[in-house]
């Protein structure tokens, strides 16, 4: 990937995605000007692309689009992706909205960036505790939007939706030959700084890797298990595909999603909003009509002649 897409542009840098899901997103121009893609959400709350939420009926829709960044402008502004930031800004604002009775988090992402995603993780729990926050999985939820999804009230996943990927990765890159030029580069570090940039050809460099990518994964862990109100014993072995707790990062179809405990039900998008709607901004009940029986319309048409 070159420096002018979105891959280049984060590098090699710690990721919770999916990344064959991701993919299509990683591969687009890193964007320098507004796109005209239409709104990031349709119907039935329209939120504008570089907008992060809109309020409607006392319910407040918050989209989680994109490849999720610490607090790229950029990706927010003109591609209407989420960052870390934005949902912090966004999570504050909605908690002190009167107006707001409830909030969705409209997911449909493929995940992000580890930097910055335990700020906007929490942001999220904090508003929970302030007043609902219902999540729709509209397809995806994996990794880092998994991560905070997880932390709001409650989860419907669309059918035919994916969710999980529960984990970490990160690519590295070390020069061992020479360029277009001929020039062979290296990279030098002072006595005590290897872990600085960790050497992905020897032992002591894949060791580093390893230990700041299962760090990162035991919090994923921790917060899977604290907003979902899951074990985190054997948690790692629950999410696994096998009876090795290593093989675990897998999606989930909405049935075996809520069989492992990551998502309470599954419903179109519909009956989620409809049911959502019902709850917080009911329709006003149309007035009643009676008939007037014959005996009421004469005595109504006496009291005219009276008048």
């Amino acid at each position: 990937m070159t420096e002018d897409t979105i891959a280049g542009r984060l590098g090699g840098q710690p990721m919770a995605m999916d990344v064959a899901r991701g993919r299509e997103f990683m591969a687009m121009a890193y964007p320098g000007q507004p796109v005209d893609l239409g709104a990031t959400m349709a119907g039935p709350v329209e939120v504008q692309r570089g907008e992060r939420f809109a309020v409607a009926r006392s319910v407040a829709v918050m989209p989680i689009r994109g490849v999720l960044t610490p607090d790229s402008a950029a990706l927010e502004r003109y591609l209407g992706w989420a960052t870390y930031q934005g949902i912090e800004v966004a999570c504050a604002e909605l908690a002190a909205n009167e107006d707001v009775a409830a909030v969705v988090l409209d997911v449909s992402c493929p995940g992000g960036m580890v930097r910055g995603l335990e700020a906007g993780a929490q942001a999220i729990a904090a508003l929970a505790k302030a007043k609902p926050v219902h999540v729709l999985i509209n397809p995806l939820a994996a990794s880092a939007a998994y991560w905070l999804a997880c932390q709001a009230t409650d989860i419907s996943a669309t059918p035919g939706s994916e969710t999980g990927c529960i984990g970490t990765m990160r690519q590295s890159v070390w020069p061992v030959g020479p360029d277009n030029w001929g020039d062979k580069w290296d990279i030098h570090l002072s006595s005590h700084a290897r872990a600085k940039n960790p050497n992905p050809t020897e032992d002591y460099g894949r060791a580093e890797i390893q230990r700041s990518l299962d760090e990162s994964e035991a919090h994923f862990l921790d917060a899977v298990a604290a907003g979902r109100g899951l074990e985190r014993d054997g948690l790692a072995l629950a999410l696994s595909v096998t009876d090795d707790p290593a093989d675990g990062g897998a999606v989930f179809k909405p049935a075996e999603a809520i069989s492992r405990g990551l998502v309470d039900t599954e419903e179109t998008r519909a009956a989620f909003y409809d049911r959502i709607f019902s709850v917080y901004a009911p329709k006003p009940a149309k007035p009643v009509q009676r008939a007037m029986s014959a005996k009421a319309k004469a005595r109504a048409a006496k009291a005219i002649s009276n008048t």
